[in-house]
């Protein structure tokens, strides 16, 4: 059996303004589906302006949503490939 060997890259794309920063992560998959995931992030206007302090709530959030939403795909293919409803996969 050969193993070859695969890899992954994750787009993280950022929005801010003066209190707000939003994420956005796509994960292209070689079966040519796509998972995304979106996080967001608000700064209370009595803090101190800290972008990459937004940027890695929102992103770790969107990375987040992203690892659910492989876990549910996964699980359906295990489901389809199965032919029955098996149990859902944990963290």
């Amino acid at each position: 059996m050969t193993h070859n060997p695969a890899g992954w890259h994750i787009e993280v794309e950022f929005t801010e303004d003066d209190r707000h920063t939003r994420a956005a992560a796509l994960l292209r998959l070689a079966d040519g589906t796509e998972v995304r995931g979106h996080g967001h992030a608000s700064r209370h206007r009595a803090d101190p302006r800290q972008p990459r302090v937004g940027e890695e709530v929102a992103g770790a959030r969107a990375l987040n949503e992203l690892a659910m939403r492989l876990l549910d795909k996964a699980h359906g293919e295990i489901d389809q490939a199965a032919g029955r409803v098996s149990h859902p996969i944990h963290v």
